[in-house]
């Protein structure tokens, strides 16, 4: 994400917002992840291949909120169209006590408003889109005052890279 709070260009090009290092790390997470998940937005925008390429390790199971496009590189996936706590049911039942959820604001967003982030792994490159046009992290109505901020403490803040990497966690 960008210093101003931005995740894509308003064109939707999101691409190589974080440099290598900051990539790597995210390959790192999903390989001790047994599953990463996106909405179907996103696999229609980016077709992702949710896979792990940059370090050693296994893939995760790839997930999808909604139906993906019969020629994504995600698949084989689960397409997902059913509720986020039967989704997590069924994933714990296969085993998956590590999702990692990508995005996209969509997504982000519903786990977020459930309550169902358990830590937050932010990476903040040091670019800045400006104006309001560029996409934001979250969609949604959000917090509509202070004190309804979900409050956390930061586990850790450190670079990777020329990025930063942010992990958080909610209280």
């Amino acid at each position: 994400m960008s210093v101003d709070g931005r995740i894509a260009a308003p064109d939707g090009d999101s691409e190589w917002l974080t440099g290598i290092e900051a990539r790597t790390d995210v390959h790192r997470m999903r390989a001790e992840s047994q599953a990463i998940l996106v909405g179907a937005g996103t696999v229609r925008a980016d077709d992702p291949s949710l896979d792990v390429r940059l370090v050693e390790g296994p893939n995760p199971r790839r997930v999808v909120l909604g139906s993906a496009p019969p020629d994504a590189k995600v698949h084989p996936c689960l397409e997902w169209v059913g509720s986020i706590p039967d989704l997590l049911d069924q994933l714990g039942n296969d085993g998956v006590v590590q999702l990692l959820v990508e995005g996209g604001a969509g997504v982000a967003s519903e786990f977020h408003d459930a309550g169902l982030v358990d830590r937050y792994v932010l990476y903040v490159a040091p670019a800045i889109f400006g104006g309001d046009d560029a996409h934001p992290p979250f969609v949604g109505a959000g917090a509509h005052t202070i004190a309804e901020l979900p409050r956390g403490r930061f586990v850790s803040v450190r670079p990777v890279g020329a990025d930063l990497r942010i992990d958080l966690v909610i209280d």
